[in-house]
């Protein structure tokens, strides 16, 4: 049986400001680095085989601060952040009011999202799908993270799970966040957590959308 632990990056300046993150290269603020350690914390005790990440620096530095060198951290292009074209790096009140019909999908069924340079939904999910099986005939057995974020995880959980759309915001992912599921080649995936914060405590924020 192979265990997959799921983690969100933590807290970023693009999160704090409420912007369109997408591929823009946030840094960890100092809130997402206390999440990033207190998640270290709770995980002290799990014997990673190996972390696989994002290659942006919110996810990877998060990875390295959850592994603390107990595991070596691994760039995982398949697990990098949707792209969002013309989106990027800015503030989702900006754009809720430049594309509103856009925003409105945005906020009700973002699968069926569609502009020119955005990777849709179902786009991720198939990659991210693909880079879960790599990882998985990689490791038969043993524990292993993926530190992702909240536009490649969802998609990539309803995958997993057989959900049809909409699932996005059926979906709760906080900063910093770690999800668990087990993987038998006869059974499939089993989530046995979705979203564990309590670790997180005065560190979360509500997000806008």
């Amino acid at each position: 049986m192979l265990e997959i632990y799921f983690i969100r990056h933590g807290e970023s300046v693009g999160n704090k400001e409420e912007r369109f993150r997408g591929r823009c290269d946030f840094e960890l603020n100092e809130n997402g680095l206390k999440q990033a350690e207190a998640l270290r914390q709770e995980l002290a005790r799990v014997e990673f085989s190996a972390v696989y990440s994002s290659p942006l620096q919110r996810a990877f530095r998060t990875a390295q601060i959850m592994a603390d060198s107990r595991a070596p951290v691994i760039e995982a292009a398949g697990f990098t952040n949707i792209a969002l074209g013309a989106w990027e790096n800015q503030p989702k009140a900006y754009i809720s009011q430049k594309y509103p019909e856009l925003w409105q999908i945005w906020l009700t069924r973002p699968e069926k999202l569609v502009f020119d340079g955005l990777e849709t939904l179902p786009m991720v999910q198939k990659r991210a799908y693909q880079a879960l099986h790599e990882l998985i005939a990689r490791h038969p057995d043993g524990k292993i993270a993926v530190v992702s974020h909240r536009a490649v995880l969802k998609p990539l959980f309803a995958a997993m799970l057989g959900m049809s759309e909409p699932y996005f915001w059926k979906i709760q992912l906080d900063t910093a966040s770690y999800s668990l599921s087990e993987y038998r080649p006869e059974r499939g995936f089993t989530f046995t957590v979705i979203n564990q914060n309590r670790y997180l405590k005065n560190y979360l924020r509500e997000e806008l959308g």
